[in-house]
């Protein structure tokens, strides 16, 4: 393919597509493509690009990065693997339930990856520009401390299940439009595990699991911003049949500010000063993301006008460097004036004179070139 396609439409779903649906789209297509099944003569590269797809929008880190950047922001995270050799049969095991006329390599008490937490976490607009360590608290299942995780209470052990013989699952042979299968399912008996706990655990009640609150600190880097993800590995829910432990993920939202707006890495600041202030030209102190700073407004200058403040914004979350301050102008005009101030105006109206300019462009338009759109 000379170049890659947006992944939300290679599975066909919207950007806003939650993680069922995504899964949902890529098993219908990745059957529908798979080399084994689909001889056409583009089917392998399309099996290819339908798996890449899924491997970032399958990975909330990943997947939060192509939303913000596409294909360039996925750049050093790590190549996207070659799901070339998936095993059909599997597809449609975890699908319906049943697999082409032999035994699954994936059976129910196979080891499993834990699931993965979310955590919410809210900023605030300078902890989000300089990043920080903060203390959190959450909820998860830990190995029970009583049963040590088997879930039979001590002094006690679990037993192979004599329904399916520890396998976990019942399975029954028949016929399908894609030849013969056997159906396969969760054993009724010990509900997939594989074995009979004859005396559960009285603290885990036999999931040999408790719940328990865990407290941790993150990291948050510097430059974050609402909608960023943050992962702890292997400190989500733990795995099953040992498998290896879920990951945390750290949803970050960010609190709106009493001055400052964000558009990337730029911090933009509404500054009103007088009309003096605007004809004249002045130096005046005004509030950025590291304290007050001088700010030089030259004389002559109009509403609207973008004042440009170097690396006075917003750290770069990849690499090195800040964004800008961007200082937008707006000219205050008195809406009341005492006598000394009206004479004033009056002078300087009669010197300047009633002629009027009419403006082919906007305040908006040229605010719009100055910000890029």
């Amino acid at each position: 393919m000379a170049s890659k396609r947006d992944y939300y439409e290679v599975l066909g779903v919207p950007r806003n597509a939650p993680e069922s649906e995504i899964k949902a789209a890529f098993r219908r297509l990745a059957r529908e493509y798979h080399p084994d099944v689909n001889k056409a003569e583009d089917a392998e590269e399309r099996f290819k690009e339908l798996n890449e797809a899924y491997a970032v929008l399958s990975d909330p880190q990943k997947r939060a990065a192509f939303d913000r950047y596409g294909h360039a922001g996925l750049e050093g995270m790590g190549g996207m693997p070659d799901f070339t050799n998936v095993d059909l049969g599997d597809i449609f095991e975890e699908l319906f339930g049943f697999g082409f006329g032999r035994r699954s390599s994936r059976t129910r008490n196979a080891p499993r990856r834990g699931s993965d937490l979310q955590y919410n976490l809210t900023l605030e607009f300078e902890e989000a520009v300089f990043g920080l360590e903060r203390k959190i608290e959450f909820t998860r299942d830990e190995e029970c401390e009583r049963c040590e995780g088997t879930g039979a209470e001590p002094g006690t052990a679990p037993t192979s299940c004599p329904t399916c013989g520890g396998r976990g699952e019942v399975r029954q042979a028949r016929q399908t439009m894609f030849g013969n299968m056997v159906q396969v399912a969760t054993c009724p008996n010990c509900r997939g595990s594989g074995e009979i706990i004859g005396s559960p655990c009285q603290t885990c009640t036999g999931r040999g699991l408790e719940r328990k609150q865990v407290e941790k600190t993150v990291t948050i880097p510097a430059g974050v911003d609402s909608g960023t993800q943050v992962r702890l590995n292997g400190e989500g829910q733990p795995g099953l049949n040992g498998g290896p432990k879920g990951d945390l993920y750290i949803a970050l939202s960010v609190r709106p500010h009493q001055y400052f707006k964000r558009r990337e890495f730029d911090v933009l600041l509404d500054l009103d000063i007088n009309i003096a202030q605007a004809a004249l030209g002045a130096d005046v102190q005004v509030p950025t993301v590291d304290g007050e700073a001088l700010l030089k407004i030259p004389a002559g200058v109009q509403p609207g006008k973008v004042l440009r403040m170097r690396a006075s914004g917003v750290p770069h979350l990849r690499g090195s460097g800040r964004g800008d301050q961007l200082v937008v102008i707006n000219v205050e005009v008195p809406t009341r004036l005492d006598e000394e101030q009206r004479t004033l105006f009056e002078g300087l109206a009669e010197s300047l004179g009633t002629e009027v300019h009419p403006q082919e462009r906007g305040f908006f338009d040229k605010l719009r070139d100055v910000l890029g759109g």
